[in-house]
Order: structure tokens, then sequence, then C-alpha cells
């Protein structure tokens, strides 16, 4: 999409203040900039090479305004927060800065007297060095299956077929539907097949596709759960009392696309007949306060919503399987990159929940867990005030839903590597990570509903 001064949709609320608001020494290099947007995109191969990432704290309601402008009309890619609608005055913002683009926007910067940092100096350099070619090995020997390296679709899809077939006991594969690309939406039953009925807790990672930290979880709790399951009291507890249903890719056509054409994408991949722009934010799709504050009406934007609710096949099918456990399913689990927080609902308001304090227990706990083991500090409470409002998200869908434990992490880290996690803190991260889950899982077994 080619994007101009003027936009031409309007959306349901104003993404950025009126132009006059603006210094006007500034307003011919914002025009500038804009022209500079219209540049096509480069070929995939080596299409990062040169971009940044950089980070910009607006320190008054001039910054604020000024970059919510220059954002909003230049080809840049949010990484955090995930809308413009969200940068207010302290907030962190990292952004993806097109090579071409980054020659304008940060003398720009400069003479508007706005500090920034660069965190990624060379994207194309740091996509190689988080999946080097050393990292290649055994990752498609089953046996020797490498938890430690980021993983394609089809390798996690083969993955999940091969421990159907070798852990019977513990483990049944099955699909809950399709995506809008046709691919199976596999999840994991895991869990003693010890009688009849069975409380349970949903596991999903993915939803958003770039965000490869969280998959790689996933595998790592499936590969602990049947590893330890026979040494470990409280894992062999857990598997007895409890069905763990995992997805391990909620969003099976995005992060197929994160891996062969687009390294950033974050979306799903249905197509709109009236904009040439794909996908929609399966975490602001869900029935729940739908299109509302935190969420756009524009396909084209990160943030999109969706023609309707449960509009993406995905969604519906999840939301779907949900509902038909809602009554056995006691804990929803989301996991997500990057900015180290355990959130809660609810996203779409600043309200306290009915079963709050317990709720907040089992985040305090879970948190405490995961320092004890690297000293890694996360932030936990309400996403609406601990990270921003967002309205349709699957976290706050399942709350509403009737699951009283609704949980959505960030994982690692807050902003040094962003969604560019390299291999060798996977293992640190899940294994904290683990703790948590564990923890929350384990207060679950209490008397605490």
């Amino acid at each position: 999409m080619s994007r101009s001064c003027s936009r031409s949709w309007s959306h349901s609320r104003p993404l950025i203040m009126p132009p006059r608001r603006l210094p006007a020494a500034l307003l011919p290099l914002l025009c500038l900039l804009c022209l500079q947007a219209a540049l096509p995109l480069r070929a995939h191969r080596g299409r990062y090479a040169g971009d940044k990432v950089i980070r910009v704290v607006p320190e008054n309601e001039r910054e604020t305004q000024i970059l919510k402008a220059a954002f909003n009309r230049l080809k840049v890619d949010l990484w955090q927060p995930s809308s413009t609608f969200h940068i207010v005055e302290g907030t962190v913002t990292d952004v993806r800065v097109p090579q071409n683009t980054s020659r304008s926007l940060l003398p720009f910067l400069q003479q508007a007297n706005i500090q920034y940092t660069i965190l990624i100096s060379d994207l194309q350099k740091a996509i190689e060095n988080q999946t080097g070619l050393k990292s290649h090995r055994n990752r498609r020997s089953l046996p020797g299956y490498n938890y430690e390296v980021y993983h394609s679709l089809e390798e996690i899809q083969d993955w999940m077929h091969h421990l159907n077939k070798t852990h019977s006991d513990l483990v049944h594969m099955f699909s809950v539907g399709k995506s809008y690309e046709g691919r199976p939406l596999f999840v994991l039953k895991l869990g003693k097949r010890a009688r009849p009925y069975k409380k349970a807790v949903w596991i999903d990672c993915g939803i958003h596709a770039r965000e490869w930290i969280g998959p790689a979880f996933c595998q790592w709790f499936v590969k602990e759960a049947l590893q330890t399951y026979q040494t470990d009291p409280a894992m062999r507890r857990m598997l007895t009392q409890l069905y763990f249903y995992i997805m391990p890719v909620f969003n099976v056509d995005g992060y197929h696309f994160s891996w062969t054409n687009d390294r950033f994408w974050r979306k799903t991949r249905s197509k709109n007949s009236r904009f040439p722009c794909h996908g929609v934010d399966a975490n602001r799709n869900w029935k729940v306060k739908w299109c509302d504050e935190g969420a756009s009406f524009h396909p084209c934007d990160d943030t999109y919503c969706g023609p309707y609710p449960e509009s993406e096949p995905e969604v519906k099918a999840v939301a779907h399987f949900l509902r038909k456990h809602r009554k056995q399913i006691k804990a929803y689990l989301s996991f997500h990159a990057y900015a180290q927080m355990l959130l809660y609902p609810y996203s779409y308001k600043y309200e306290t929940i009915p079963n709050f304090s317990c709720v907040e227990s089992a985040a305090y706990n879970a948190v405490n867990a995961l320092q004890s083991a690297y000293g890694v500090r996360y932030r936990y409470g309400p996403a609406s005030s601990t990270l921003y409002v967002s309205s349709g998200s699957s976290m706050d869908w399942a709350y509403k839903n009737g699951i009283p434990y609704a949980f959505a992490f960030e994982l690692r880290d807050t902003g040094h590597f962003g969604f560019l996690l390299p291999e060798t803190l996977i293992k640190p991260t899940c294994t904290e990570t683990m703790l948590a889950v564990k923890n929350i899982t384990l207060h679950l077994l209490k008397k605490c509903h």
C-alpha cells in the first residue's frame, strides 16, 4: 500500500492530532518524509539490510504529536507499542525503520530535538545472527529434536506427529479446524488418561507470527512435561489431575509467512476484497468489546480487528473449542513477546475483575518463581494498566466466557533484541517461564476459585 500525506480512510478515532498542532517549521520536513514513505519495498532477499530499530520516549505533548504524525505517514513498523494510538508522554516506543526512511527520519528527529537510541543498527545482520547456520544442525532429526533452536511450521508439525506416535500414553494430537490457507490447526492434549473427567489448562503460542519465542516455549513445555513426568512429583501431579491443551502455533499461516517472506509479519494471512493488505490481528478479533479502543478498523493496520468478530477461521476454531469445553478448562495461558510481563484481565477497560485477589496472588507467586531462576524481573497486573488498553483479545474473551484464570505472558526481552531474541536465550527464557507456568498450575489445583 502506498501512503500519502492525506489518508483516504477514517478510523474509529483520530490516531494523529491535526497538523496545526505541530510546529510550523517541521511541516515541510514532514511532507518530505511523506514522499519517502511512498518508495516501493525492497525484495525479500536481504530486504532488511541497513534497516534499524530505534527507541524513542516522548518527553512531552509536543514530542508525542510529532512522533504520531511522522510514524503514521511513514513506512515504519511499530514494535512497541502496537499502534501509534498508544504513544503518549513517557511511552517507550520501539520502531523498525527501513534504510531509505531512516536517512530522512533520523535527521528529522534531530531537527525536532527529539532524543532517540539505536537498538539495532542493521536488522539484516541481526536476523542472520538470530538463527545462524550452525543452528540448523539436527533441526529435522526428530529423535534428537533440538529445543534450543527456532523451528519452521513444518518441523513443528512433524514433531507433533512424532510425539503422538511415540508418547501415546500421555499425548493425543488433534485438529480444531483449518486456517485461512487450509493448514490444520493442531493441538496436543497432554495428560494421563486416568479418569473420564478432568479439569484442564489451555496454552497457546504464536497468535502473532513474528513472536517466535512463543512457539519455542510451547514446545519446551511439552518436552519438560514428558521428560520429568516420572521424576518430578509436581509434574506427575499436574499431568495426573489435569489435561493440558497445547497449541504451539495458533497463527499457522502468519508464522509460515514469517519464515518464508517477512520475518516481522504479525497478522493472519486472510485476504480483503477491498484492500491490497492481508491479514487480521488475531488478538483483536475476539467477541469481547470487539474493535473498540486499541484496535483499528483499517485492514492495513497491524491492529486491524477484522470485518467482524471471529472472522478469522483460526480464532473461530479455537473459540468454538473453548466454548465447547468451558466447564472443563479452568485456565487460559497465551504466550507473546516482548516486554517481560504477566498480564491478566481486563485488557479492554480499567476495571477490577471479580476474582482479583486470587488471580493477583497467582500472578505474584508466578513472577517470583520466574525470577528465582536467573533474576529476570517481570511486571504483572491488569493488561489495561500494565501494558495498554486493547479490545477483542483472547485473554479477555476467555475470562468473559467463564475461564477463571486467564493470563497473557509477554516473554523476553525488554527491547535489546525485541522480536529477534537469539537462540542462545531460548533455554533460559523457557526454563524461567516453566517455573511460572508450573506455579500457576499448582495454584489452580488448590481450592481457590
